[in-house]
């Protein structure tokens, strides 16, 4: 920890031994431990005292959160900078001297308006690490601090190394010496995530949720711990970015020698913003995605059911998925078009996959070469599931190459049981994706986490750096009932249309090749009457000049030879 400037110790004793104030100035009195919800007037500041601070604590953090307007903790009425903070979840920490049994600091509406959230003050002893006391990056000095930013991609979270701790007496230790057994170098940093119910955009659910993950000891309960860290890791973290889910994420430094630990302030997102006019948190959802997923879910529906049966339409339909996804990140990857723009191009060129599949099985005749286009939308649709789980989380695929490679091996197997089953496959495929279809149109409308299961990888395709994020997703109750919705749908397309077709042929013929065939058999057949049957053209000539020949005089006589 970097010892505090003598002059911003001076000014906190100052505070602490009673400042004169303003008669009118709003001031809340916060107890150690005890969350305080607070109200900053408009254009006017709010004074945080606390006092009867234990002779054992060595340092104080305070924490202050509001869902999404800006807060300024400051240490002191005016801000400066690097004495300072303005965020949604901001934080101070202060070392204590000796003797030193109360403080005082200021909190402030950045942005004009009254500003609502709630804040705690977390005591910590002599052995426990100081949170960001070796910060050589960010504005404070001692900076306890989670910095974060989100893109449609990923979120990333940055702080500030810790430091061991120390007593009130004693200076802190410099954060410049090598690597040692008794310097911050054996600190570790263990990361949490925590989910806010799904759905939930409340304030009450975050303020709720904050209180479940403030503290060390509520958030190695409550909390999932992603990752840990050594000190020579680079504490910067991504995640992926999940629009409308809230989510805290937190970092507790460990001395393991010592066997003491401390928090960071926690941070929260939602990966969108409540100011945006347009694709709000509250107004998630293009109009253009709603229609093209509805569509897309009552041709799902259509094929779950009925896909085998009618052979050209689900051709079709899986055509046209296969060709909208590729031509998506084509456009995507290689074109700045706006995003409503590179939907409507991606369904066209669907469309025409979805035509081309049909006219080369018209043509050809050969449902084999088209059924192996299903079976790779079912080995993609796996190849997700594999890596929706806490596989494609494993440093291993963080490589590409190496994600690449399993991922497209797992697609190309599932093609493989195909020949040895082509119906049985082709109506599972038809009864899987199509029910997967559907709950993608769900999404369209209310948020489930399914969707990342494909969403996940077309983020990968289009961002090279979503390589490093965490893809980990909550899965809550409308999870759950997405679930079994997808099985229930799946498993009933199957047996439907396994049970129709048990009597009929593997796949229906096709209409040219069957016209070819009957040409042949016309031509070769001489016994068969319609071998002598004039063609077609011959018998349409005919009977035109048969309607065109004129009526003849009454009376006159018909010659023997015309």
């Amino acid at each position: 920890m970097c010892p505090i400037r003598r002059e911003c110790l001076v000014f906190i004793v100052f505070l602490c031994v009673g400042r004169p104030r303003a008669q009118d100035e709003n001031q809340v009195v916060f107890s150690l431990g005890m969350f305080q919800n607070v109200s900053v007037p408009e254009n006017g500041s709010v004074q945080v005292l606390v006092s009867q601070i234990p002779a054992d604590v060595a340092f104080i953090t305070l924490q202050f959160h509001t869902q999404y307007s800006n807060a300024t903790l400051s240490y002191e009425k005016v801000p400066e900078y690097g004495y300072s903070l303005t965020a949604v979840d901001s934080g101070l920490l202060f070392p204590l001297s000796s003797g030193q049994s109360s403080l005082s600091c200021f909190l402030l509406a950045p942005d004009g308006g009254p500003v609502t959230g709630t804040g705690v003050l977390l005591p910590y002893t002599h052995a426990d690490p100081v949170p960001g006391a070796c910060n050589l990056e960010f504005p404070l000095e001692n900076d306890p601090n989670i910095y974060l930013r989100y893109n449609l991609f990923e979120t990333v979270i940055r702080f500030a190394p810790a430091n061991i701790g120390s007593s009130r007496e004693v200076s802190p230790p410099a954060c410049d010496v090598g690597m040692g057994s008794t310097t911050h170098w054996r600190l570790e940093y263990d990361v949490y995530q925590y989910f806010l119910p799904e759905n939930d955009l409340s304030e009450q659910s975050l303020i709720s949720g904050m209180k479940s993950v403030a503290s060390v000891s509520s958030m190695v309960e409550n909390g999932r711990k992603l990752v840990t860290l050594s000190s020579n890791d680079r504490t910067e973290l991504s995640f992926n970015s999940i629009p409308g889910q809230g989510v805290i994420y937190s970092v507790i430094v460990r001395d393991p020698v010592s066997n003491t630990s401390a928090s960071y302030v926690p941070v929260h997102t939602y990966a969108c913003s409540f100011a945006s006019i347009v694709d709000s948190c509250t107004t998630l959802g293009r109009v253009s995605s709603k229609v093209f997923f509805t569509i897309a879910g009552l041709a799902g529906l259509f094929v779950c059911f009925l896909g085998h049966r009618f052979f050209k339409c689900e051709l079709f339909c899986m055509g046209f998925a296969f060709g909208a996804f590729v031509f998506f990140v084509l456009f995507t990857r290689t074109t700045s078009l706006d995003y409503d723009l590179r939907l409507v191009l991606a369904a066209l060129f669907g469309v025409i996959v979805g035509v081309t599949l049909v006219m080369s099985w018209w043509r050809f005749g050969s449902a084999m070469s088209c059924v192996v286009v299903v079976g790779l939308l079912l080995g993609f649709l796996i190849s997700s599931i594999v890596f929706f789980t806490p596989l494609g989380d494993m440093d291993v695929f963080r490589n590409d190459i190496m994600f690449w490679v399993t991922f497209s091996c797992i697609v190309a197997i599932v093609p493989v049981f195909f020949i040895r089953w082509p119906r049985e496959g082709n109506i599972v495929a038809c009864g899987v994706v199509g029910a997967y279809m559907v709950v993608l149109a769900v999404n369209a409308y209310t948020y489930t986490s399914l969707s990342y299961i494909t969403l996940d990888v077309l983020k990968r395709l289009l961002n090279d750096q979503f390589r490093h994020a965490f893809i980990s997703v909550p899965l809550q109750t409308v999870d759950f009932i997405m679930i079994s919705v997808w099985s229930v749908l799946a498993v009933g397309g199957v047996v439907l249309q396994l049970y129709r077709e048990r009597s009929r042929p593997f796949f229906p013929p096709s209409p040219y090749v069957l016209w070819r065939q009957e040409r042949e058999r016309r031509k070769t057949n001489v016994l068969d009457p319609s071998h002598h049957t004039p063609s077609l053209a011959a018998r349409l000539l005919a009977r035109a000049r048969q309607l065109l020949r004129r009526p003849e005089p009454a009376g006159e006589r018909t010659p023997l030879l015309l």
